[in-house]
């Protein structure tokens, strides 16, 4: 049997904030179909939505392409999401890159409100398509208990990126040179064993008097180009607090990698070759495509470059 008959077709429908993706996700294979929504408001501001050629997508793959990059948008996402897998579709799979409310998954004290289990349980009472409970594909969630969030009616399906960061690494001059460098003990359980044939170094912060400093808890730096590894940025302060303590440890050159490039209020100016700041130090800072907003304010911005989940995630459709 050929290989493209082993493949399924899906059918791709995507938000307007992941168009650019949408499409690379599109040229990765003839088998992925882009499908179009209207996305319109009333005057009242909620949305007026229309699924175009809904009936061609009966008995056919389909799958969403979602952003949550801000309140507003989730409702009209939601809304196409419930729809979807009602349209006697032969299965449905959600990508959602990036699950936004990942950080906020903890109590610590009575009266908090642990937002990612709430965006679970919405997630996880989308309508089951003919072809059984939907497929979720989301990339470096923040903290990997939220796997046990989700209920039974959706199959989560937890991503990386990592691979496409150590692709990138192997294409540096100084390949041989590479070091790992984790800003705490949760980025070292994250990721450690996603890169165990670099050397590494654990950071983590410590109290001093009021404040918390930054130290290296264990590996050396020295004379290496070490690359900082975490899950999200979003202010970015903690990655300026490890490049200086690397820098001061020896590090020759420091660089940053990041699934998901947050950067609420523009915090990503902070790090861009105007900027005459310590954090001019990084030679690189990578991220993926997940939050597409970013992508676009850091377009050829140095030392931004963007590596696109666009392959992975036409592999994940194909699950």
């Amino acid at each position: 049997m050929a290989e493209s008959q082993k493949k399924k077709q899906v059918h791709l429908f995507y938000c307007v904030e992941c168009e650019d993706l949408a499409r690379n996700v599109g040229a990765q294979s003839d088998l992925i179909i882009l499908k179009s929504i209207n996305w319109r408001n009333f005057d009242d501001g909620f949305p007026n939505l229309y699924i175009n050629n809904a009936h061609d997508i009966r008995g056919q793959h389909v799958a969403f392409l979602a952003s949550f990059s801000s309140p507003a948008v989730i409702f009209e996402q939601l809304s196409v999401i419930y729809n979807l897998p009602r349209l006697f579709v032969a299965s449905f799979t959600l990508v959602l890159p990036f699950f936004p409310t990942g950080s906020f998954e903890r109590m610590e004290e009575e009266g908090d409100v642990a937002t990612a289990f709430t965006m679970a349980r919405i997630l996880s009472n989308i309508p089951i398509s003919r072809g059984g409970p939907t497929s979720l594909v989301i990339y470096d969630i923040h903290a990997l208990q939220e796997r046990f969030y989700f209920g039974d009616h959706v199959l989560p399906l937890f991503e990386t990126g990592i691979p496409l960061l150590k692709q990138r690494l192997h294409q540096l001059p100084d390949a041989d040179k590479i070091v790992v460098a984790f800003p705490d003990d949760g980025a070292w359980k994250r990721f450690h064993k996603l890169l165990d044939h670099f050397p590494t170094v654990v950071c983590a912060k410590v109290r001093e008097g009021d404040k918390r400093i930054v130290r290296i808890k264990e590996g050396n730096p020295a004379g290496c180009h070490v690359v900082i590894v975490d899950d999200l940025v979003q202010s970015g302060g903690t990655l300026i607090e490890c490049q200086k303590v690397l820098v001061a440890n020896g590090a020759a050159k420091v660089s940053a990698y990041v699934t998901h490039g947050v950067f609420p209020k523009h915090s990503w100016e902070r790090f861009t070759q105007k900027n005459d700041g310590p954090e001019m130090a990084f030679t690189y800072f990578w991220i993926t495509d997940s939050c597409p907003q970013t992508v676009k304010a850091i377009a050829n911005k140095a030392p931004f470059e963007v590596l696109s989940l666009a392959g992975s995630i036409a592999a994940a459709l194909q699950i």
